[in-house]
């Protein structure tokens, strides 16, 4: 048994199984997310009570085809399965988990997790879609002739977990046993034995092939037209970026009078000088501004998630395979691309899936032009200062638009890059063709994408609780001290520490219209992009008092040039201002040099985008 009192089930399958919803379906809320020691892998655990009452420790472990593993994550899949990690997830028990609609990978990897040594149960997961489709299995033959237990499981079903929950009972009733495992790499005739043996299982134990799902095929036949389908799949994201203003408002108006009623009180409270300002300008304005954008990564990820669990991501990809191949991106390096509107280090991850070199390289250099989740906060407080919002054609928000058009930005900028790269740089042939296997389109499961979305807003209170946090106390203490000289007729922040780096900076930023506050902003906001939110906060809520912490775009609006504004967010669709990408970058590349140059050419395509802008909306009369 586990080292814990708990037994330790590992949830082990293909990618795209459904394993990741059979393991919220089986937990719920009872997970943590966090990291296997010393890599930036994800590692989900979970609790869930088995009908006779035993608590299990359940582990998801990340999607492999096989144990031979070619990519770090699968590396940690096939080290926790044969307890070669040194952590406090070597599993107990190995639930493998198959689609059922698509056996014959997933029956390949049963045999390789048989010579582990370790009690193996085979999960079909799925089934709805299995038996729409007019697949028909024997449950009995597949078990004898495997020698494990096979059951059946919908992890979107109310009740579609039972035959699991009922056969893990059994299994670690009858007493199970962990340890170290002497596995060994099956060799070339080893591997072909083990697909023959996989096509004999799968004849023995299909009674019915099935057929293609109709209604996939139909609307198929529409999204991945080369011309409607592209334009289906401009439309959502269209629509996506205006409910992340639209939707939003009350929620952030609410959560922004919170705020402001409670840095009222903390102004009028009985503290000292000292100890109200550091309260209420350093903590409560500088956390709060940026804590305000939370229902709008709310909303962004509720749309990534829920295309996700629909099974459209696969074909967006698709589509947009022509339009990549044209920029020299490789067809996978969609789904990073994509991922990294969330946030680049995830993006930058998934590279693992191509298997060329340059082309992966390429990704990852790219990636971080993507607009992540963190540039929002940076985006709405300058749109919402400097943008009417007001309707264009009679349909569309004019901040919506704007909005759109930064994310376009992002996009335009990452495909030039890679075509400068792939032709310049290192020119190569034509890669291997772009082979992508489409699932069926599914109803997404309601507490699935509410667990998802709840993860990843604790994920980012949590970087507002640590990170951002942390900036804004130094850029207070940098705001607040030297304190003014006895009769100084300037306001006391302009002989404060801040004021004299955001000065020296200044000779170099003043073509690009930024003042010495943008200036001091865009330091810490090397950390995290949208420290820069609240730096302002606490910058100009120390310069102008209360009134300037609860209105804080207003006071932009009023000191900041149209111009300006501009030029500040044409830098931010390219500026490096995330250290952590930069150190997955160096990881992932396993080189400083690749790290410099993401930094170095993009600092260089912010600056130059900036100055661009700025003397431009100038010669218009934006300034």
């Amino acid at each position: 048994m586990s080292s814990t009192s708990a037994p330790v089930v590992a949830l082990v399958g293909n990618p795209n199984c459904g394993k990741t919803a059979l393991f919220n379906a089986l937990t719920g809320s009872r997970q943590k997310v966090a990291n296997y020691p010393g890599v930036t892998v994800e590692k989900k655990t979970g609790q869930l009570t088995t009908p006779s009452g035993r608590a299990v420790r359940v582990v998801d472990l990340p999607g492999t085809y096989s144990l031979r593993a070619r990519s770090p994550d699968e590396e940690i899949t096939r080290d926790v399965v044969l307890g070669r990690l040194a952590s406090d997830v070597t599993p107990d028990l190995i639930v493998c988990v198959a689609d059922a609609s698509n056996l014959r990978l997933a029956l390949r990897l049963v045999l390789e997790l048989k010579q582990v040594g370790r009690p193996v149960l085979l999960s079909l997961n799925m089934m709805d879609i299995a038996r729409k489709r007019g697949i028909e299995i024997d449950f009995a033959k597949l078990a004898a002739a495997l020698g494990v237990p096979v059951v059946s499981s919908v992890a979107v079903r109310r009740g579609g977990t039972d035959a699991l929950l009922a056969e893990l009972d059994r299994l670690l009733g009858r007493g199970v046993a962990g340890g170290a495992s002497d596995w060994r790499a099956p060799d070339a005739r080893a591997l072909r034995d083990a697909q023959r043996e996989a096509d004999r299982l799968l004849k023995l134990a299909i009674r019915s092939e099935g057929r293609l799902d109709p209604g996939t095929a139909r609307a198929d036949a529409i999204l991945l037209h080369p011309v409607a389908g592209i334009v289906i799949l401009l439309a959502i994201l269209f629509v996506m970026f205006q409910a992340v203003f639209a939707w939003a408002q009350p929620l952030m108006d609410l959560i922004s009078n919170g705020f402001t009623w409670f840095g009222a009180l903390v102004g009028s409270a009985p503290l000292p000088e000292i100890l109200r300002s550091f309260l209420k300008d350093g903590v409560i304005a500088g956390v709060g501004s940026v804590v305000v954008f939370l229902p709008q990564i709310v909303i962004l990820f509720f749309f990534i998630l829920l295309l996700e669990d629909l099974g459209y991501m696969a074909r967006a990809a698709f589509l947009m395979d022509k339009i990549m191949g044209g920029a020299g991106l490789h067809g996978r390096a969609f789904i990073p691309l994509l991922s990294s509107f969330a946030c680049a280090i995830p993006g930058i991850m998934a590279t693992r899936v191509i298997d060329d070199r340059r082309d992966r390289l390429t990704t990852i250099l790219v990636a971080p032009l993507m607009t992540c989740s963190a540039r929002i906060p940076v985006y709405t407080l300058i749109i919402s200062a400097f943008i009417p919002n007001r309707e264009v054609w009679g349909f569309a928000g004019l901040q919506g638009l704007v909005m759109f058009g930064l994310y376009a930005s992002g996009i335009v900028g990452a495909l030039a890059v890679s075509f400068v790269a792939k032709r310049v740089f290192w020119r190569s042939n034509a890669g291997e063709p772009f082979m992508l296997e489409l699932p069926d389109y599914k109803i997404p499961q309601i507490k699935s994408l509410a667990i998802g979305i709840w993860a990843r807003a604790l994920a980012f209170l949590k970087r507002a609780g640590t990170t951002i946090l942390s900036m804004m106390i130094l850029i207070w203490v940098l705001a607040s001290f030297p304190p003014a000289p006895e009769g100084a007729t300037e306001p006391a922040i302009d002989y404060s520490l801040a004021a004299m780096i955001g000065h020296a900076i200044e000779p170099v930023t003043k073509p690009l219209g930024f003042n010495w506050q943008i200036n001091v902003a865009l330091i810490p906001g090397m950390a995290a992009r949208e420290v820069a939110v609240g730096a302002l906060g606490t910058i100009y809520s120390i310069d102008g008092g209360e009134e300037a912490a609860d209105k804080i775009g207003q006071v932009l609006a009023g000191q900041w040039s149209l111009a300006t504004a501009l030029a500040l967010l044409a830098w931010y669709i390219f500026a490096p201002q995330c250290a952590s990408t930069l150190a997955v970058i160096r990881r992932e590349t396993g080189s400083w040099k690749w790290m410099a140059v993401t930094f170095f050419y993009m600092l260089a395509l912010a600056y130059a985008a900036a100055l661009l802008v700025f003397q431009v909306a100038v010669a218009l009369g934006a300034g």
